[in-house]
């Protein structure tokens, strides 16, 4: 017998049962369309059982949809509460505007902040335990963030449980401390707040100065505040304040002058500094991107390129060039700066020693030509003591240098102080507890194993105990009360070897060696670990990078330059904060 269609379609169906088939739909539009059809019958109030009265003002709802949506309104009408059978609730501690808003977002999960409503919408959103409308209020309170509202927003967070906002609100009080302290929110911090800000290892400062300023001017808005200065004192690290500057303040500040414990404490802080004992007291370290810049250097030439590693991510980005191809240069973080000092213009038409100085804005990537200095240099060393950038010794042409002069970056003014006992080109230098070391070299004739150490109170140059090694174009670095001296070139071959002086009792002792030999490197000091960048290995020019740890003694292979160079400079500079960063 034939079958019409519709037979045939009814035998498939019983077929398809037969074999348990199964197939699932999910209709995207119908949660949306469902909660628009909810909102539509609460605006009509059809179906609601429940009204909330908040201030004079009524809104009807559905209690299943509200509890749906609220961890709080679920406790009070599932909870046992008396509010289980009323119909009329009055609310406290919520503005009407605020409500409305929230009733709207729970029914349709739309939500309009803006900066009228948001300090009612929040403190309602939180009551209620509604965690999108908390998130969507913490995200456009993070979005407004600025120096002059950070310490508000950070307090308002914390009042209301947003723990993540508070955190954001306080990074950014730290990343932009300087321009924080000039707001009404800051002056208005108690002594409390004040000390628990300013205690931070995170605050974004350039140089310790910049937090003692700012608690003096805290104390300018009120007078009567000095009676904190004491215990606001100690929060600040005037460790690192210059003695000049310390001097300054115990001469001629009133609120010092007027405060003996504030007075004697800063006094026995010059002394101490002055006598160049070591402190326990720690740098900050703010909590922003970490660079290491490295400028110039030769390979084949003199180079003007400039390369940035970023330590978070790991990687090495072309930077803003060099005003001029240097190599033998020398280069310092000084004041949110990256100074490079001298060097020479090597190319196949023409060399010659430069008395060329730049410094490096991270924050426009942009270099500035400073003051030059009173010589050229070339292979010269280059360290920073008390806010002062030094540059040590070099040549001039076929002239070796002892000399010896430093850099003013709030003058832009250089100035000579005594000269060394030894001209020194090539050589390294370090600073520990004030004192300014200077390290082997070559003086035209020999490679030096001496080694001398400038007092900056007397301007004098003490010779201290000798490397094993004579050693040129070393590396030098220091962490903590000891100086590393790696690599370099001994007349004869490169070396990999690394020497350490421990400044306090006067001795050198050998350390794990480099696992390859290098001279014409730099040396830079990020989280007391040593990167060792670049050199000449006695054939070719070197892009490899070691890291040494000294608390393990080993060295361990880095991410390697984008080409080979020797007789570069590079610095750690902490990147600030802003919206072209590299």
């Amino acid at each position: 017998m034939k079958m019409d269609k519709e037979d045939t379609f009814l035998s498939q169906c019983t077929s398809m049962q037969c074999e348990s088939a199964e197939l699932e739909f999910q209709m995207l539009g119908y949660i949306k369309d469902a909660m628009k059809a909810m909102e539509l019958m609460r605006f009509h109030k059809m179906l609601t059982d429940v009204v909330l009265e908040v201030g004079t003002e009524t809104f009807h709802a559905h209690r299943v949809i509200l509890a749906a949506a609220s961890p709080y309104f679920k406790a009070m009408f599932t909870g046992g509460l008396k509010e289980c059978e009323n119909k009329n609730i009055k609310l406290e501690g919520v503005s009407p505007t605020a409500m409305k808003i929230l009733i709207h977002f729970i029914y349709t999960g739309k939500l309009k902040v803006t900066e009228n409503i948001v300090c009612q919408l929040l403190p309602a959103a939180a009551m209620f335990q509604v965690t999108n409308a908390i998130e969507a209020c913490c995200d456009f309170l993070e979005k407004q963030l600025d120096p002059s509202n950070a310490i508000g927003i950070a307090s308002f967070a914390e009042n209301h449980g947003c723990l993540s906002l508070y955190r954001k609100a306080n990074q950014y009080i730290e990343r932009h401390f300087r321009e924080v302290a000039q707001e009404e929110e800051f002056f208005q911090l108690n002594a409390v707040e004040l000390v628990q800000l300013i205690r931070k290892d995170e605050l974004n400062v350039q140089e310790e100065k910049e937090v003692y300023n700012a608690v003096l001017k805290w104390v300018e808005y009120d007078p009567e505040r000095q009676n904190e200065m004491e215990n606001i004192l100690s929060a600040v690290r005037c460790q690192f304040l210059p003695p000049k500057f310390l001097n300054d303040q115990m001469i001629n500040c009133k609120y010092i002058q007027q405060a003996p414990a504030c007075k004697e404490y800063l006094a026995k802080i010059f002394k101490d500094l002055t006598l160049h004992k070591c402190t326990i007291e720690k740098e900050r370290t703010p909590n922003i991107p970490r660079v290491i810049y490295v400028a110039g250097g030769y390979l084949r030439k003199s180079l003007d390129i400039v390369e940035g590693f970023n330590v978070d991510d790991k990687t090495w980005k072309k930077m803003d060039s060099l005003a001029m191809p240097r190599s033998g240069l020398g280069g310092a973080f000084l004041k949110g700066m990256f100074f490079a000092v001298g060097g020479r213009n090597t190319s196949p038409a023409q060399s010659y020693d430069s008395d060329w100085v730049e410094r490096y804005n991270p924050v426009k990537d942009k270099w500035r030509v400073c003051s030059p200095m009173s010589v050229p240099r070339n292979r010269v060393g280059v360290a920073v003591l008390d806010g002062l950038l030094y540059a040590v010794g070099g040549s001039e042409g076929s002239k070796y240098l002892d000399s010896v002069e430093c850099y003013d970056p709030e003058t832009d003014k250089w100035t000579h102080v005594k000269p060394m006992h030894y001209k020194r080109l090539a050589l390294g230098v370090a600073v520990v507890n004030r004192l300014l070391y200077a390290i082997g070299g070559y003086d035209g004739e020999y490679r030096l194993n001496s080694v001398e150490c400038y007092h900056p109170e007397n301007d004098e140059w003490t010779i201290l105990r000798p490397m094993n090694i004579p050693r040129s174009g070393a590396g030098v670095a220091a962490i903590n009360q000891f100086i590393f001296v790696i690599g370099g070139y001994n007349g004869v071959r490169q070396l990999d070897d690394v020497e350490r002086y421990d400044t306090e009792k006067g001795e050198w002792t050998f350390v794990a060696p480099m696992k390859k030999a290098r001279s014409a490197l730099s040396v830079t000091v990020l989280d007391c670990k040593i990167y060792a960048i670049g050199g000449y290995d006695g054939t070719n020019f070197s892009k490899s990078v070691e890291i040494y740890d000294p608390i393990r003694n080993e060295w361990t292979e880095g991410v390697s330059l984008a080409a080979g160079r020797s007789g570069h400079a590079s610095a750690v500079c902490y990147q600030p904060p802003s919206t072209n960063c590299c």
